[in-house]
């Protein structure tokens, strides 16, 4: 009798051989096969559809089908994460539960940073007179001075023997000078370092030439922990399975090594000439690069060192130099990370009197406030409601996604536009912050969040109130795009999270809206959202004594910043030890801000106007 299965998905044609009684949403994650799973197979979010198309399996089990549609039962569709392999199968993907083309944020600011880097190539002159003994020849640097570098004894012995030029990478990573590549010939052009912005949904890197800070290639993927679930705490969960944090590393690691291959492939530089690299990333991502336990990490405010971390590439199976280090931005706590450190230095708050907020709005959110004498920073955990997951109809910024809303009152007819032009295929972020603030504006929406169902386009679904935002005959899935009551209560809930974690900062520092001058953006959240409808919908105060900023990728900003000047790390690391944490989990005030933010748009000390 067979112990395993073959298993072929459409249309990718990814065939996979899997033991039997596999989950479906696990054979997907073997054929690395980009997928939406937003609790990470918990049965939960019912974004991981498949539609049986023939062989052996469960589908059509109870577990199978809960929640779905008449419809999609009828057309055969079929929960990954609730279905089990039973024997040779074939399934097709819909285009619902495709990765396909994300747009992701490549966008940053350059810091116009002093070229510094830790990593310097000099060239090794041979020994003036080849009669000299070997044990007697001295290694000379042209234009190296300092302490002599550290070296292995095998580094040393090839330098003394050399008798051509060469080339002798030294870092500076440690605080002392560290010989990390020896190379043939004049080779002190070849110096390149990354920078790569770890996201938990996406991870975008730069390539740098480190001898004049010029970026030479970009490129971006999605993160392959994605099909392990979108939330932090569903990863952590996951990482205490058997082998589950051996996955979610060996899936960070092949997501930053697709990154390098494609910056090489564009620049055409081996993938050796990489010398120094910097991460930044959320404190759980970090962990996970690094294979460390993560379980501490859904404790409060449990003891998180603020110094950066520094490994070698090898050890983590990154494609570089093998002695090459990579840098960690500092962390501040459990979800405050090096990705908020990058944001707020490039932010320039550590450097100005006036008083500022710095707003990173991802499937976790990042709020610091403060300037040059303080900092303060909390968390929420907003969801990725406001990247297009979790919602019924929602999506991830890729072709036939919904951008952007609009709605006429009068007759609540609904206009929109996608991305690529496309037929829609479901709604993402700016998109949903455009029509929830578009419903409000109408009416369709009362203030607490809950559909009138007297108004024109409101229905009742199989769950509920709906509002039909495009019917399915102007669709590219042939399925209306729908927010559904459910949708609702989940989008108040993210933006009574965000809303409320502004309004806890406000008030410890007795800070009123009126008090703020800057508003610091960071992200796609900050990229692509109408903040007046962000404001409208109440996610954010209405700062109107503020100047709004878009900083875009801060987070690999502040990493290319780490990268290219030494001064750089020395400020994250300040910033870092500066910041003040408030861990919403167990402050009073939460609740108080929470309740008030449950209601559109929220205080009325945040939104006067």
């Amino acid at each position: 009798m067979p112990e395993s299965a073959r298993v072929r998905f459409h249309p990718v044609n990814k065939l996979v051989t899997v033991p039997l009684h596999t989950t479906v949403l696990e054979a997907i994650r073997c054929a690395k096969i980009p997928f939406e799973s937003i609790c990470g197979g918990k049965g939960e979010c019912n974004k991981c559809k498949v539609v049986f198309l023939s062989g052996s399996c469960t589908a059509g089990s109870p577990a199978s089908i809960k929640g779905l549609t008449p419809d999609e039962v009828e057309h055969k569709y079929c929960r990954a994460c609730q279905t089990l392999v039973t024997g040779n199968c074939e399934f097709a993907i819909p285009v619902e539960s495709r990765i396909d083309t994300p747009h992701i944020l490549l966008t940053h600011y350059d810091l116009h940073t002093p070229v510094f880097p830790v990593v310097k190539n000099y060239l090794l002159l041979p020994a003036p007179e080849s009669h000299v003994s070997v044990v007697h020849r001295s290694i000379r640097l042209e234009g190296y001075t300092g302490t002599r570098p550290h070296m292995t004894r095998q580094q040393h012995d090839e330098l003394i023997a050399l008798e051509k030029t060469a080339t002798v990478s030294i870092t500076t990573a440690n605080g002392y000078p560290e010989v990390i590549r020896i190379a043939s010939g004049d080779a002190r052009d070849c110096l390149y370092g990354v920078a790569l912005d770890l996201g938990t949904t996406t991870v975008v890197g730069v390539l740098v030439n480190l001898a004049n800070g010029n970026v030479i290639a970009e490129a971006s993927v999605m993160n392959r922990q994605i099909t392990y679930g979108e939330e932090l705490l569903t990863r952590i969960a996951y990482a205490k399975l058997p082998a589950g944090l051996k996955h979610l590393q060996e899936a960070a690691v092949e997501s930053i090594n697709e990154v390098i291959g494609k910056l090489t492939k564009q620049a055409q530089v081996p993938s050796s000439s990489i010398l120094d690299l910097c991460i930044a990333g959320n404190t759980v991502m970090s962990y996970l690069l690094l294979g460390r336990d993560t379980r501490k990490l859904e404790q409060p405010n449990p003891d998180i060192s603020r110094d950066p971390i520094m490994v070698k590439a090898q050890p983590l199976h990154i494609k570089a130099d093998p002695d090459a280090y990579v840098y960690f931005l500092p962390a501040v706590s459990r979800f405050v990370g090096g990705d908020a450190v990058g944001d707020v230095i490039v932010s320039g708050i550590p450097a100005a009197q006036d008083l500022s907020l710095m707003i990173d709005l991802g499937t976790n959110g990042e709020i610091v406030l403060g300037n040059a004498s303080w900092l303060s920073s909390v968390t929420c955990a907003s969801g990725p409601a406001f990247e297009g997951a979790g919602i019924s109809s929602g999506m991830r910024a890729m072709r036939g996604a919904i951008d952007h809303v609009k709605i006429d009152p009068a007759g609540c007819q609904v206009s929109f536009t996608t991305i690529q032009d496309e037929a829609p295929r479901g709604i993402c972020g700016s998109g949903i912050i455009d029509a929830a603030a578009a419903m409000v504006s109408a009416g369709i929406l009362d203030f607490t969040g809950k559909l009138v169902d007297t108004k024109p386009g409101v229905r009742i679904g199989d769950s509920g109130p709906e509002f039909v935002l495009v019917p399915r005959e102007k669709t590219g899935t042939a399925r209306d795009i729908c927010i559904t009551s459910q949708d609702m209560t989940y989008l108040m809930d993210s933006k009574a999270a965000v809303c409320g974690a502004v309004g806890v900062l406000l008030k410890k520092y007795r800070v009123g809206v009126h008090d703020i001058r800057h508003v610091f953006l960071a992200g796609a959240f900050g990229a692509f959202s109408d903040m007046k409808n962000v404001v409208t919908f109440g996610i954010i105060p209405d700062f109107r004594e503020a100047q709004f900023h878009g900083i875009g990728n801060g987070s690999l900003a502040g990493a290319m910043a780490c990268l290219l000047s030494q001064e750089m790390r020395k400020k994250a690391h300040d910033t870092s030890r500066q910041m003040v944490y408030i861990d919403l989990l167990i402050d009073t005030d939460f609740i108080e801000e929470y309740t008030a933010a449950l209601h559109i748009p929220g205080k009325k000390e945040y939104f006067s106007s």
